[in-house]
């Protein structure tokens, strides 16, 4: 029988091939009463399992061969977590105060942990939730004496594309088939910045995340197509769809082999107007990717990832080299790092429900509530600045107060290195993002400010339209066409332009392609995004005419009917000339 399932697309593109369901480790475990005197025991079987887990880990990290940096990064989280005391110490006390069996004391502190986590403001944490439960499950399946299976009967299926069905896919996961022969991931849970959307991203790959039940409606070896663009897939195709979808991937990847010829093509419009296509990058490790796609340097470096999995804030000295090791990467090419975007996650009440996270003390606010981790990673970025183009980036800012206090920051932490005779740059340049429709509507107020702005779309979009973009009930309604969302970039992009401060996007909207001509007829000329999504853009770059799109993006931005706005967004993509 034929079917569709519907969830989030994370990677465009379109896969033909046979599923492959991983195991998924039950977490409801019996719970067990162990005798006294077996207490010392179970606890010893615990440490066991979680000792051989880790090496498991690291044997894996070091036969990750020339697998994404991201594949290395995602274990190195996960290592990091099984010497968490939170993982390690608390099941233990659990065992000995109630006496139970290791693996219902694993699932009694995984549910705190997780809680926890769903707490964070910053959606791209919040997320880490589920390597949580990945390292927890992992642990499980070694006590239990399921681990393995998961992989159990893969090796050797080569002679079709394999597509991998999974609740969740770990880093680990993903390892274990780098041999072989597959062409997708389609996973239950995850959105938009789960590690799943972000590897198959690196790598190229279609997945579909957020399906629900994908995992328990699809058999082994049952033929699917996954439609990574629309967020489809079809499970048992009949012969019609199927030739139909075939015909697409063909033209699909003919297109992908003509983009790789404008690696080394000019970014510029064919009236001659340069375009900077920036890259985003989430590791000093990413900037190979960057420099492969042809990226002129990197928008938005996020910093969030020297924080994640481990108890304290990183040093000043760790900072320091994570940014220089970007600058000296990108060899000149400018940098945009930003600050801390974490959520408050240093004074969770557990006790108590906070009503909308999103909206509470996150980005700027926690960084100048939190002044000596702001003086830290100020001078860090500020000390690095000697070795590249380094410009500094400041997140969620809604009010004029906010970036004089920054302003103030900055300025303390570079009187706290001429003291020290530590060298830097003096004229480092400092923006701010615009992803509040407040700052977007009172935008002169960060203009006369700031050197520089970058519009952050997705938590633009996600405030204009009230929408968890992560939840996958109302994600539908997530929509970067909303007239209101237009008004608010194109308002934030001409006021930039009328007094000559530069501005960028950095959000997911910049590498959307099907949007690029519009942003470009709005002014835009400064675009950042995941290196995969480079070629693509600059495809649109080159076949478009600014003083064409000029005057018919200013007729687009007069409707208010979503209807007629997508209709005129494909006559406006329709007149694209030929590359």
């Amino acid at each position: 029988m034929s079917f569709t399932l519907h969830g989030i697309g994370v990677s465009s593109g379109i896969a033909i091939g046979r599923a492959k369901l991983m195991s998924h480790a039950t977490l409801e475990v019996a719970h067990l009463t162990i005798a006294a005197r077996m207490v010392d025991k179970e606890i010893e079987r615990f440490e066991t399992a979680v000792k051989a887990v880790r090496c498991e880990l690291q044997s894996m990290k070091k036969n990750t061969g020339a697998a994404p940096a991201e594949l290395s990064a995602f274990i190195d989280l996960h290592v990091m977590f099984l010497d968490d005391p939170e993982l390690v110490s608390v099941p233990k006390q659990l065992i000995r105060e109630r006496r139970c069996n290791a693996e219902w004391a694993l699932v009694q502190q995984m549910e705190h942990l997780v809680g926890q986590f769903e707490q964070f403001d910053d959606p791209y944490l919040r997320e880490r939730k589920y390597d949580v439960l990945q390292v927890f499950e992992r642990v499980i399946k070694e006590l239990t004496g399921k681990h393995g299976k998961a992989l159990r009967g893969v090796r050797g299926v080569k002679e079709s594309p394999l597509i991998v069905v999974a609740h969740d896919l770990s880093p680990a996961d993903t390892i274990g088939f780098k041999d072989q022969h597959f062409a997708s991931f389609i996973t239950d849970v995850g959105g938009g910045t789960s590690h799943t959307a972000i590897l198959a991203r690196s790598m190229a790959i279609p997945a579909i995340v957020g399906l629900a039940n994908a995992r328990t409606l699809i058999r082994d070896d049952e033929l699917l197509i996954v439609d990574g663009t629309r967020g489809v897939v079809i499970i048992n195709p009949d012969p019609c769809v199927l030739e139909e979808y075939r015909l697409r991937k063909e033209e699909l990847e003919l297109e992908r082999s003509k983009l790789k010829r404008l690696k080394t093509a000019k970014s510029e419009t064919l009236d001659s107007v340069e375009i900077a296509l920036q890259a985003n990058i989430e590791l000093p490790e990413d900037v190979e990717d960057a420099l492969e796609a042809g990226a002129e340097g990197i928008g938005l470096f996020r910093t969030e990832f020297l924080f994640l999995g481990r108890g304290d804030m990183p040093s000043e000295d760790e900072q320091f080299e994570a940014y220089r090791r970007v600058l000296r990467g990108m060899e000149g090419m400018p940098v945009t790092v930003r600050t801390f975007d974490l959520g408050a996650d240093k004074d969770i009440d557990t006790h108590r429900t906070k009503t909308n996270p999103a909206l509470g003390r996150r980005a700027i606010r926690l960084s100048l509530a939190e002044p000596h981790m702001f003086q830290t990673q100020l001078r860090a970025m500020l000390r690095a600045s000697k070795y590249g183009d380094l410009k500094i980036l400041i997140p969620m800012l809604s009010h004029a107060h906010e970036i004089d206090q920054t302003l103030a920051a900055v300025e303390q932490a570079k009187a706290s290195l001429r003291a020290e005779r530590i060298a830097f740059n003096e004229h480092v340049k400092i923006g701010g993002m615009i992803e509040i429709p407040a700052a977007a509507l009172a935008i002169g107020l960060f203009l006369r400010r700031l050197d520089f702005l970058s519009i952050g779309t997705n938590d633009l979009i996600q405030y204009t339209l009230a929408i968890d973009r992560m939840d996958e009930q109302v994600s539908a309604l997530y929509d970067p066409l909303h007239p209101a969302v237009l008004m608010l970039i194109a308002h934030t992009i001409a006021s930039a332009e009328k007094v000559n401060v530069p501005v960028s996007l950095c959000g997911e909207v910049a590498g959307d392609a099907e949007l690029t001509r519009l942003l470009l007829g709005m002014g835009l000329r400064i675009f950042s995004m995941h290196p995969s999504q480079i070629l693509q853009v600059k495809s649109q770059v080159v076949r478009s005419n600014i003083s064409e799109l000029g005057p018919q993006v200013r007729r687009m931005l007069r409707i208010d009917e979503p209807a007629k706005l997508r209709e005129a967004l494909e006559k406006l993509n329709g007149a694209a000339a030929p590359v």
